[in-house]
């Protein structure tokens, strides 16, 4: 059985070493979606501390991508130095900070962002905490989309753009690296820095889970009196919850500006946030390998669910739009699955046996 299983990771481990190999061959665009995908189970682990480990609902998680993604944003851009003059003294060759530099820093930034979310918030549960998280989500993509005057820091509506890719040790990953006779595409290397950082999330949010910090987080998320009567800090865990899952989102966003080389606030909507959290609820609230699975699932179907739209968009002459008719099959498909397994597609053994001994 314990070979069965070693043998089973390394079969995983290689399977995803060449996955971008394989893809590059059909082309780039589908090495991309990969890459997007690996973004998402970031966020949705980010989130899964604070929804599925401490039972707080987060509706406004996307601001704290957006911290991330502009915080990288604004130091490895020209936008700094071309609208301070006294910044473009200081760096006269512009900003360009190192990827050792910028993922610390934007994953403190983002947790001292979360912290400040959840201080005002202590007190509420439930649709209460909801619309209060939703109403922060708001708040940061409206003065993101606003601090454009009278003193333009992230350029408005207009979003920010010539953004340095990532360089580790003198190689950029914004062009391809050739290995011998073999040439690795600009994704496919963030694939790999991607999926690297993924793993040690997974790392962390597993040992978080088995700590006594974790134990105290689901103490809270099934019953907070009673875990206060036990004599567990409601209010340090809580802060703790939302700051740490605040801070892979804030990696999340740093990642991604890098990524896209541009960021803007129509990239940080409310619609963002729900799929984030549908990502968690459908892949199994609480359970590491449901909350990837179910991120890998919503971040990937979209993109495939392309090539199905338009062939039925031709078969219908035109009548249906091809982009309303994704998001209705996307739709239809998470109703399906809620219904035939209404606690997720991999939801955690123990939670499942606890709910059918009740039932």
């Amino acid at each position: 059985m314990k070979h069965h299983k070693v043998f089973l990771c390394v079969a995983a481990g290689l399977g995803l070493i060449l996955l971008p190999m394989g893809l590059q061959v059909f082309g780039n665009a589908w090495v991309r979606i990969a890459d997007t995908a690996l973004l998402y189970v970031l966020l949705a682990i980010g989130l899964n501390i604070v929804v599925g480990y401490a039972g707080l609902l987060d509706l406004g998680y996307v601001a704290f991508f957006a911290v991330g993604a502009y915080l990288y944003a604004l130091m490895a851009s020209p936008h700094l130095t071309q609208t301070f003059p006294a910044i473009a003294a200081i760096f006269p060759n512009g900003l360009h900070t190192p990827l050792w530099l910028i993922l610390p820093l934007a994953a403190a930034v983002a947790g001292l962002f979360g912290v400040l979310l959840g201080a005002p918030t202590l007190k509420l549960r439930g649709d209460y905490l909801a619309i209060v998280t939703l109403g922060f989500g708001e708040i940061i993509r409206v003065f993101l989309n606003n601090l454009d005057h009278p003193v333009n820091i992230t350029n408005g509506p207009k979003g920010l753009s010539g953004i340095d890719p990532f360089s580790f040790f003198g190689v950029s990953m914004g062009k391809p690296f050739a290995i011998g006779g073999f040439e690795l595409s600009s994704v496919s290397m963030y694939y790999y820095l991607f999926l690297s950082l993924v793993l040690l999330s997974i790392l962390m949010s597993h040992r978080l889970a088995d700590s006594r910090v974790g134990r105290a987080w689901m103490a809270i998320r099934e019953d907070e009196i009673a875990a206060k009567a036990m004599g567990i800090h409601t209010r340090n865990l809580k802060l703790l919850a939302f700051g740490m899952g605040a801070s892979f989102g804030g990696v999340s966003g740093a990642l991604f500006a890098s990524f896209q080389r541009f960021v803007s606030p129509e990239s940080f909507t409310l619609m963002e946030s729900v799929m984030i959290v549908a990502m968690v609820v459908l892949g199994g609230l609480g359970h590491l390998p449901g909350v990837v699975l179910g991120a890998l699932l919503l971040a990937a179907l979209p993109e495939v669910l392309r090539y199905v739209a338009s062939p039925l968009q031709d078969f219908s002459g035109g009548r249906l739009d091809a982009s309303i008719l994704r998001q209705l099959l996307i739709a239809l498909a998470m109703i399906v699955v809620m219904l035939l397994r209404p606690r997720g597609l991999w939801p955690s053994p123990e939670r499942g046996k606890s709910m059918a001994s009740r039932l």
